[in-house]
């Protein structure tokens, strides 16, 4: 039996373990930490429940499809339930708007409170589904550095349909000029966050992404989105795969420029694969130091990070659901000091997230736990401290104001994560949320892919590979990287 070591015991590095260990390997995963998961997290605050890292589940085919791979039932293992609303917004003229999960119900909603005709909306969304259509065989479910890729039927689509992906507009300029409202324009030049880039420089090809949560919907995981990594981690227990916790890599064993195994804690482990799970950066440049490094790809600019305040509030607002965004008054000026003056935004755009609002018991009685989380540079050495205690203000100023309220004495539990905690607690290199930026027409052609160019037996997955940061990407990395693996 062929033997392959994971590095990380993150999403993508148990989905891995998953797939490889039903193809028949030997399946051994590696993590420096104490648990399994990576962002995917949770923890406590006096009697509140949080989860650490992502809030958003969408396409939960994707973990249906790895309990599939041995013929069991995933709503054994894991629950779930769609949400009517994916989210609401809210912008300090006084504009709310609810997003329904399905379009129809959407598109009226938005004629009714932005006077968008719904013929409008749901031609602009048509033509989305129409480019994850004809891309998502390329660019999301096979290696987009293998020439084998390109050689297809779907390739040939997609080039004769060349102008509908508007990769030389910024997606700002396709939303200006279909969706023309301001409200309605800023809302899904939001969708740029999603990969961490900027909505005035990434190209008009990402419209696919609000593509697949309108499509597919957003969902509530029944004992939070840690329950995602819990119920993955017993399968690839049961089905076999040993995890080694507390195993701190410090290096790939390289031989003839063939991956032979690593070395964790002074002792050599060997195998016929290894696949790094770990930011990409940081593999080369702390598991790899005597080997070619691949510059070009790894200096790409780095996604945004973020900074988060989890909040015990000590009040309901029926106002607010499970997702919920607060808008910017000036969104270029916003993403013009994320990315280029590399400072966080005076009036920053906020999210919010309440998982108390669908699971009761992760909050007291007429209490809820908020996640709060700000769009942020990259971790460059700023004064965190300063700046998260000006932002704090700020942040309840701008919730005061739209939900005509006094936040400040109902907050009894708090936590602050920077994008210095980020980058200690998940060695992402920067504190980037999702590698490298998309914020150009290359972009996805310039990210690192699946496997090493110079080192045979060598693989990555995750966040800061292709295709890209997010759940479901970092499912469709594993699920490319052991296609990949013979």
């Amino acid at each position: 039996m062929k033997k392959v070591i994971i590095i990380g015991a993150g999403i993508a590095g148990i989905a891995s373990s998953i797939r490889l260990r039903a193809k028949g390997f030997d399946v051994k995963v590696f993590e420096s930490n104490s648990y399994p998961g990576g962002k995917i997290s949770s923890f406590n605050l006096g009697d509140y429940r949080f989860d650490a890292g992502p809030s958003l589940f969408t396409m939960p085919h994707f973990v249906d499809e790895l309990f599939d791979l041995f013929s069991e039932n995933s709503k054994d293992h894991f629950l779930y339930k769609k949400k009517d609303i994916s989210c609401n917004y809210f912008w300090e003229d006084g504009t709310r708007l609810s997003a329904f999960s399905d379009k129809n119900k959407f598109a009226i909603e938005v004629e009714k409170k932005l006077g968008v005709p719904t013929t409008r909306l749901l031609k602009y969304l048509k033509k989305a589904e129409k480019k994850y259509d004809l891309t998502k065989t390329i660019f999301l479910e096979k290696s987009l550095h293998k020439l084998s890729t390109f050689l297809n039927r779907d390739t040939l689509k997609a080039i004769l349909n060349l102008n509908i992906f508007q990769i030389s507009k910024s997606l700002n300029d396709v939303n200006e000029k279909e969706l023309i409202e301001p409200h309605l324009i800023q809302l899904y030049n939001r969708f740029a966050t999603y990969n961490g880039s900027s909505p005035y420089k990434t190209p008009g090809m990402m419209t696919l992404i609000q593509h697949l949560e309108q499509e597919y919907g957003t969902y509530v995981v029944e004992k939070g989105m840690v329950d995602i990594t819990n119920a993955l981690f017993k399968l690839a227990k049961r089905k076999g795969v040993v995890f080694k916790f507390n195993e701190n890599v410090s290096k790939i064993l390289v031989e003839n420029k063939k991956a032979i195994g690593i070395q964790a804690k002074n002792k050599k482990y060997y195998s016929d694969y290894v696949v790094s799970n770990m930011d990409v950066v940081p593999t080369y440049d702390k598991l790899l130091k005597d080997q070619k490094r691949p510059t070009i790809v790894l200096n790409q600019e780095r996604s945004s990070s973020a900074i988060i305040f989890y909040w015990g509030v000590k009040k309901e607002f029926p106002d607010l659901d499970l997702h919920n965004i607060f808008f910017s008054d000036n969104y270029k000026k916003e993403f013009d000091s994320i990315f280029n003056k590399k400072e966080v935004y005076n009036d920053p755009t906020i999210y919010i997230n309440i998982t108390s609002k669908d699971l009761p018991s992760d909050a007291p009685k007429n209490s809820e736990n908020w996640f709060v989380m700000i769009n942020s540079p990259n971790n460059e050495n700023q004064n965190w401290k300063t700046i998260t205690n000006d932002l704090r203000k700020n942040v309840i100023k701008k919730i005061n104001n739209i939900l005509k309220t006094d936040l400040m004495p109902f907050i009894e539990e708090e936590r602050v994560y920077t994008p210095q905690d980020i980058e200690l607690k998940t060695q992402s290199y920067l504190g980037s949320l999702y590698g490298a930026s998309s914020n150009n027409k290359m972009s996805a052609f310039l990210r690192h892919p699946n496997f090493s160019n110079n080192i045979l037996n060598l693989y990555f997955c995750g966040g800061s590979v292709h295709p890209g940061g997010g759940i479901p990407l970092c499912l469709l990395s594993a699920k490319i990287v052991s296609n990949l693996i013979k």
